[in-house]
């Protein structure tokens, strides 16, 4: 709905104090506006603290069937909430490792993601092939998962039958210029 719907429906006077109640909402958390679109808001039930930690994982071999989310995490890092445009449960970071994602992820690059197992075209994800963690493009053909990579000197390959999606990767912090 938009401001002046929102002054509509409640029956108030003003746009300005709809303004000023949805301002106030964010404050304590009841709202969440998306960086990424400034008219699209979150309702949380439970308000989120305007900082939080998510766990950071090393992308290394995790086993059959395993989760670089079954492990213990490596560190704790605090982020600002309002960075994310999900809520800060569903997240959690991992460590770059390798150049296959180069030029946008370099090695050491810090990437925030959010847990999710669905598959989703043309979308980069945390995933594990094979028992191997890694970031990737991923995309569908006829039921195949193909992985891709930014850097063009790495072919794209197909997943294997132990694939599984750990979550999308929704922002990257640069370690070096």
């Amino acid at each position: 709905l938009t401001v002046r719907e929102l002054q509509e429906h409640l029956g108030v006077s003003s746009t300005s104090i709809v303004a000023h109640h949805i301002e106030q909402l964010e404050k304590k958390g009841y709202l969440k506006r998306n960086p990424g679109n400034p008219q699209d808001y979150q309702v949380l039930s439970d308000p989120e603290k305007p900082v939080t930690y998510l766990n950071l994982y090393g992308l290394a071999q995790c086993g059959p069937n395993g989760s670089i989310l079954d492990g213990t995490p490596i560190d704790r890092l605090a982020i600002s909430t309002k960075v994310l445009s999900f809520p800060s449960a569903e997240g959690f970071m991992v460590k770059a490792r390798g150049d296959s994602m180069e030029p946008a992820i370099k090695e050491d690059d810090l990437i925030i993601a959010r847990k999710t197992a669905e598959i989703r075209d043309g979308k980069v994800v945390v995933c594990v092939n094979d028992g191997q963690a890694l970031v990737k493009i991923l995309h569908i053909d006829n039921g195949r998962y193909i992985l891709h990579s930014f850097n063009t000197e790495h072919n794209p390959f197909i997943a294997s039958t132990d694939f599984r999606v750990e979550g999308e990767v929704m922002g990257v912090i640069k370690q070096s210029i």
